[in-house]
């Protein structure tokens, strides 16, 4: 019945349009310019930062020129009504156009680009007569159509990098990756439906685009794969001819009344799929931003692409890693450094001189062997050997000079020449690689010196006279500069302030007013205040959060003084860092710097699981956080309130503690405080309501909760559970370990189902984290150990369940 609706829905799709697009015909149309869905004939646009796109009837999608930096402009489709203005689709993205270029639906029909001199850099190719008009939909499909309605050609028919809902990709059409994020040239990846009806992902011949290597591909659609359809619900698949599903490609369901979708061929090769809240009443458990959606293609990009031809992953004397937010990172080996920084996938070069062939022997002691464990460097080997010991195949590398690098495992030895290529480091890698680099500096060894003399004896006269032109050339600029700069030291009054002993920027109120743009953006809010995104005014832009604070009275004034003093003197890379403050009148503003990530709340309690890997590695970023605060910074410090919301996650998904408002500092010769109660309820320690001195306990306690929610995945308190006592995460937690079925925890999780053994471990952890004796719990150091499989985890005794009376 399911194959017969899909069927159904399929074919309605090709003889349904023309139908709604008559109707569309004969709607009024909006007195707002801007909100037109037919563009007439002789219309233009012309690139400038100050001129309007045609937009789609709601506004969610815009056409029109978009600026790329200073390289000029691109003539794309986007979407319009988020900050970001997300390129899905471009018309010149080989050939970008200078201001003055302009874009004109002539009255013969044709849509043409032409640059300011006026030569055509792109038309789009139809058959028959011209059009009548174009129409930007809310599809995010821009059209040409005749007098009748039917569409004489489509943006969806010609994608670029990025799949939208309602959009299909036909047989032999591709997605080409961009080169890098934001050059949208054709790049060295794509995704294809081949003649053949295989779909696949390759590597590209670069520059050109023809295909290279396939590393993912469906095998079983050769023969039979005829449409990739991306319906709106979310789903991707592979169809054959009559509409019935061959394959899988993403089983996300997301709403696209709430969500914008889109599925993109990153320019790291992965194809993935995305999705952003429209409102932000949408996005009670999503950041408003991009969110990676799962099971995205591969899942790990540097294991896979080994090919015969071609660099790989990385380029050539480079190699890829997967980094903590599951993307691929380009790195050299020891001794190599990269072509252009800016753009890492160009490769590495050497920054030493090669061995010399004709006295190798006298070279080796010039070099040394690097090890980099779980690395190799496939389809570069010359020479191969068996029965051999790993000093054996050192010294065989170090005295060949072709050997850049040799791979050994289990007695076995293979020798590699440049350039590398398909270079990964991986767990699952068996093979340790011995890196060969000239020692010292990378300068040559001995036989290199022997080069000629008269050369030398030239080159160093040369040197040491400019040497000494240099030198009182220096110091006579030394002495202008210190003069000009004693005369004019009085009269220098800074701009910006330092806090003493800390490295905090002293804002006014008018800068940050201005670096939010009035406050408008608002991303989080608390019990204090309001946090507003910005970005200063430095030259690289960079973004900050800043914390408006709203309640001065009291213990509010006490926050402001306590987060400035405390936060300025951590430093820890699971922390927020703290970048300034303003301290102006009434007004008083925490600046931090800003957490693209958004809180930890939004991230796991979505409407997509994060992969189990990603959550414990989030739980051990807030342990070994709360182990700086606790035992490792000058002054102890007790967070007060550890949860989901004030932990956030940086733009590689790193955990980092935040909100220290509520902290209570502790000096040195001191264990205990009391205080009023502070927190939210469901992670408050039971002490809190006991009148019981307060110790970092109360923390560990917030924190064992914390974990809990991380293992399962859900909120400590959820009171549409599917069974009265799965309510409190917590109680059921301690049942199922009780009754030895912690799988019940975690039954909707693949992952975490094949790693049972470290659920076990962590939700022991988690229910000795929340004894209600604080004595009981262990402390953060311990805790760490523990999860970390240092420390053996012994059964916890039977908490009594304290949070189910709150």
């Amino acid at each position: 019945m399911q194959c017969l609706t899909i069927q159904y829905l399929h074919i309605m799709d090709f003889k349904l349009p023309c139908f709604f697009f008559l109707l569309l015909l004969l709607l009024p149309f909006s007195s707002n310019g801007q909100a037109h869905s037919n563009i007439s004939l002789g219309l233009s646009l012309t690139a400038a930062s100050d001129n309007l796109p045609w937009t789609s009837p709601s506004g969610e999608f815009a056409f029109g020129f978009q600026q790329v930096g200073d390289a000029g402009y691109l003539l794309a489709i986007w979407f319009n009504k988020i900050p970001e203005r997300t390129i899905v689709w471009s018309a010149n993205r080989n050939d970008l156009v200078q201001g003055g270029s302009r874009v004109q639906l002539t009255r013969d029909g044709e849509l043409v680009l032409n640059d300011q001199s006026g030569r055509t850099i792109w038309s789009p190719v139809f058959g028959g007569s011209g059009a009548a008009y174009a129409a930007m939909l809310d599809t995010g499909n821009f059209v040409l159509a005749s007098q009748a309605g039917a569409n004489l050609w489509q943006s969806f028919d010609e994608p670029t990098d990025t799949l939208l809902p309602t959009q299909n990709l036909n047989l032999g059409a591709q997605l080409i990756a961009p080169y890098l994020e934001k050059n949208y040239s054709h790049g060295r990846f794509k995704f294809s439906l081949q003649t053949d009806g295989n779909l696949i992902l390759s590597t590209t011949s670069y520059p050109k685009t023809t295909s290279n290597f396939a590393y993912w591909s469906n095998q079983s659609s050769i023969g039979s794969g005829y449409r990739v359809i991306f319906n709106q619900s979310g789903y991707m698949y592979l169809a054959d001819q009559n509409g019935n599903t061959l394959n899988s490609v993403f089983s996300n369901s997301v709403s696209m009344q709430d969500f914008y979708l889109r599925a993109t061929l990153d320019y790291d090769g992965v194809f993935r799929q995305y999705a952003y809240p429209k409102t932000a009443s949408s996005s009670t458990r999503w950041p408003m931003a991009w969110t990676t959606l799962p099971n995205f293609i591969p899942s790990n990009i540097c294991v896979v692409i080994r090919g015969p031809v071609g660099s790989g992953a990385c380029g050539f004397n480079s190699y890829c890693i997967l980094g903590d937010d599951q993307r691929p990172r380009c790195k050299c080996p020891p001794g190599y450094t990269f072509f252009d920084p800016n753009d890492e996938r160009k490769g590495c070069k050497k920054n030493f001189i090669s061995q010399d062939c004709d006295h190798p022997s006298q070279e080796i002691d010039n070099f040394m062997i690097w090890d980099m464990l779980n690395t190799n460097f496939p389809y570069t080997d010359y020479e191969y050997f068996t029965s051999v010991d790993e000093d054996w195949c050192r010294q065989a590398c170090l005295s060949d000079c072709y050997c850049a690098v040799a791979t050994y495992n289990s007695g076995e030895c293979w020798k590699k020449r440049g350039p590398l290529s398909n270079g990964v480091t991986d767990p699952s890698i068996g093979l340790k690689s011995l890196m060969k680099v000239r020692k010292g500096n990378w300068t040559a060894g001995s036989s290199a010196k022997k080069s000629d003399r008269s050369t030398l004896i030239t080159t160093g006269s040369v040197l040491l006279g400019s040497s000494i032109f240099l030198i009182v050339l220096s110091l006579l600029g030394i002495y202008v500069f210190f003069t000009r700069w004693n005369q004019q030291k009085q009269k220098v009054v800074p701009q910006l302030h330092v806090m003493p002993e800390m490295n905090l920027q002293n804002f006014t109120y008018n800068e940050l007013e201005t670096a939010t743009g009035g406050f408008k953006e608002e991303v989080g809010r608390g019990a204090f205040g309001i946090v507003y995104r910005g970005a200063l005014a430095n030259e690289d832009k960079p973004l900050i959060a800043v914390k408006k604070l709203e309640k001065m009275a009291g213990e509010g004034d006490t926050e402001f003084k306590t987060e400035v003093k405390v936060i300025g003197r951590t430093n820890h890379k699971n922390l927020v860092q703290l970048v300034g403050f303003c301290n102006e009148g009434e007004n008083r503003l925490l600046v931090y710097e800003y957490m693209s990530g958004g809180s930890l709340s939004n991230y796991i309690f979505g409407y997509s699981r994060p992969s189990w890997n990603r959550r414990m590695q989030i739980a051990f970023g807030v342990a070994r956080g709360l182990l700086y605060l606790h035992e490792e910074c000058s002054s102890q410090i007790i967070h007060c309130d550890i949860k989901p919301q004030n932990i956030l996650l940086d733009e590689s998904l790193n955990a980092r503690i935040s909100d220290f408002g509520l902290a209570k500092l502790l000096k040195t010769d001191q264990t205990k405080t009391t205080t009023a109660i502070r927190g939210t309820k469901g992670y408050v320690a039971p002490e809190w309501f006991k009148n019981l001195p307060v110790t970092t306990k109360v923390d560990i306690y917030s924190f064992g909760i914390l974990l809990l929610e991380l293992v399962c995945c859900r909120k400590n308190f959820e009171i549409n559970a599917m069974q009265e006592h799965q309510i409190v995460l917590a109680d059921w937690a301690c049942d199922c370990l009780k009754e030895g079925k912690l799988n019940l925890l975690v039954e909707e999780d693949g992952e975490a189902m094949e790693d049972m053994k470290r659920v076990e471990r962590f939700v022991m952890v988690a229910i000795w984290c929340i004894q209600e004796d604080p004595s009981l719990r262990p402390g953060m150091k311990k805790v760490v150990q523990m999860l970390e499989g240092g420390v053996q985890v012994s059964v916890p005794p039977d908490p009594s369940s304290f949070i189910s009376t709150i």
